[in-house]
């Protein structure tokens, strides 16, 4: 009966432990991919259509200036993102002046909590990300968002681009995350509960 017993636990025990091994190897493969990119985010003064429209607007002008496309690194992304604010608050508000609308624009780089997101056939886990957040007015709207860095976003368009480029920019386990992120789903609520737990 001991025996049985010892059995038991044992094999309850290995269980935990290999548990326990998953959640922590998947958690840093979550941490990896969130501290892999950065995001911009972009928050309309309202959600009435006019406001939302404007959003867009400011989302395509940021585009196309290609503000990013000398950056080979996140920290180099994160670098002229900071030396360029002038510059993107600028561009977005001669957007609102072109459309009739003198609204203020901010913009910062901060570390931003996203709900989890999909476009294409990418998801993007919730969490914590760092992010050039561009705000219009007084930002109560609907925001939109892409990836920056590495360099997702295109113009007139929310979309991530061929499945070929993401796959060019991230790693093989990055993208095993975004692609099945059901598989993650469970191991990824625990970690962030202990993060928030160890953080709190």
């Amino acid at each position: 009966m001991k025996k049985s017993i010892i059995l038991g636990m044992g094999l309850i025990m290995s269980v935990l432990i290999t548990n326990a091994t998953a959640v922590i190897r998947d958690g840093r493969k979550l941490e990896g991919l969130r501290n892999s990119v950065l995001r911009l985010h972009i928050i309309a003064e309202s959600d009435s259509e006019y406001d939302q429209s404007l959003k867009l607007k400011v989302r395509d002008a940021l585009l196309e200036s290609n503000i990013f496309e000398n950056a080979d690194s996140l920290e180099s992304a994160e670098k002229i993102a900071r030396e360029n604010l002038d510059e993107i608050v600028n561009t977005a508000e001669n957007i609102l002046i072109e459309n009739g609308c003198n609204l203020p624009v901010t913009a910062e780089i901060a570390d931003v909590e996203f709900d989890e997101r999909v476009y294409g056939d990418i998801t993007m886990p919730s969490g914590e990300y760092r992010a050039l957040r561009v705000k219009i007015g007084s930002a109560q709207g609907k925001n939109w968002w892409c990836v920056m860095y590495p360099p997702l976003c295109i113009p007139a368009a929310c979309d991530v681009e061929e499945d070929k480029a993401a796959e060019e920019l991230f790693s093989e386990s990055e993208l095993d995350i975004m692609y099945h992120p059901k598989k993650y789903e469970v191991r990824f609520a625990i970690w962030d509960k202990i993060k928030e737990i160890l953080e709190g």
